[in-house]
């Protein structure tokens, strides 16, 4: 867990990169039993005015929540965490959580992140496909 010391407002969380693939995705949907055809039938994705299958929102917020555990150094650490879909993640795109400490509680210590998840697609940065918060209790 974070000290109290050693984090200060304006503080980055390292980014944390992955590839989105139709692997992720299909075992993302049987852990969580959303089969939505949305996630596996690129067909029907075409039909709804897609290009394909887009991951689920909570795939790519789960990978936000990622960001934020490794950052805070234990999972029951993480207090909570929200967020906002803003855009579809489409299969082989470059999804990169982040997050920046916005402010800090004292008394119990707690570090107020702002979180975000940007896609890297066709060659440039859509920013962000997801943005929110999460709160840190530190030691």
């Amino acid at each position: 867990m974070r000290s109290r010391a050693a984090v200060s407002v304006g503080d980055e969380l390292p980014e944390l990169a992955r590839v989105v693939t139709r692997e992720d995705v299909k075992a993302y949907a049987d852990a969580g039993g959303d089969q939505n055809p949305l996630h596996q039938d690129d067909a029907f994705a075409r039909s709804a005015g897609f290009p394909g299958i887009i991951a689920h929102g909570m795939f790519t917020m789960g990978h936000m929540a990622a960001a934020v555990v490794a950052w805070a150094g234990e999972p029951d650490a993480v207090l909570a965490v929200s967020a906002q879909f803003r855009a579809p993640v489409f299969m082989g795109e470059t999804i990169v959580a982040g997050g920046q400490v916005r402010s800090i509680e004292d008394r119990p210590a707690i570090a107020l992140l702002e979180t975000w998840v940007r896609v890297e697609r066709d060659g440039r940065t859509e920013w962000p496909v997801k943005k929110g918060e999460a709160r840190v209790r530190l030691a």
